[in-house]
């Protein structure tokens, strides 16, 4: 079995790197918008905060997981944002606190997880590992909503090799939430790191490949870029669809982000 530690640290680290740039902030900018409809970056950072207690709860109490799941099931469009919209009216300074002190349990909570040992979820049963997978990508990709409200422009890191398997890994996910059959076959995804990197993944002569950077695969699979806007390329027709809907999040298809100058 593969040691998790790398994951746990990665997510820390991206968690850092968030909180450094909310950390400062005067309270009128946490009010801010994003690119997120209806989102500031208070409902952002609340909405990590509210993932992250539900994540400690599906490692650390079962039970009361259940009755979270409970909640989403009477209410599925809008439980996410009323969490969000509940955190976002606390103080920025409350608000920041409660996120570290949830991730810091979390990060304690999946540090001390049995090996082996896998934990609800909204979807599948998921292992210490994946869940500390799916949180960085959250992070990741509310952080860049962030990022995006500031003007900040985040270096990429080898961290996103995290999002990228998410993404690939989420592919059939991706047709099936559309009511589409998904295809047949693996497709040869080869993504460019920032160290330089090539990541590869499905076999090396399949007919069907995405090629691109890994920065904009990653944006891509988190809506947070549209497909015109990124560097990405596709060979064949099931992988021309998949770019065109790719997400590497559960639940509904998301209507993700319009092209640079759609409203100009």
């Amino acid at each position: 079995m593969a040691d998790p530690t790398p994951v746990f640290d990665d997510l820390r680290a991206e968690s850092e790197e968030l909180d450094r740039i909310v950390a400062e902030l005067e309270p009128e900018r946490w009010r801010l918008p994003t690119p997120a409809p209806r989102w500031t970056i208070a409902h952002q950072i609340a909405h990590l905060a509210w993932t992250d207690h539900s994540a400690l709860l599906a490692v650390t109490d079962a039970e009361a997981f259940r009755g979270l799941v409970e909640q989403a099931l009477k209410a599925p469009e809008s439980f996410v944002d009323d969490g969000a919209d509940e955190g976002a009216a606390l103080p920025p300074g409350e608000l920041l606190a409660r996120w570290r002190e949830g991730r810091e349990a979390l990060d304690a909570a999946l540090r001390a997880a049995p090996p082996g040992a896998r934990f609800p979820w909204y979807g599948p049963p998921m292992s210490a590992a994946s869940v500390a997978t799916g949180r960085l990508m959250e992070t990741w990709a509310h952080g860049q909503d962030v990022a995006d409200a500031l003007g900040v422009v985040r270096p990429p890191t080898d961290r996103l090799r995290h999002v990228a398997r998410i993404g690939v890994r989420a592919r059939d996910f991706a047709f099936q939430a559309r009511g589409l059959t998904p295809p047949e076959g693996e497709f040869r995804v080869e993504l460019l790191s920032a160290s330089g990197e090539v990541w590869a993944y499905g076999p090396e002569d399949a007919p069907q490949r995405v090629t691109g950077p890994a920065l904009d695969f990653c944006l891509l699979v988190t809506q947070r870029a549209h497909r015109d806007d990124l560097a990405l390329n596709a060979v064949g027709a099931d992988a021309e669809r998949w770019l065109d809907i790719a997400q590497a999040f559960a639940g509904p298809p998301g209507e993700g982000r319009a092209p640079k100058g759609a409203d100009a």
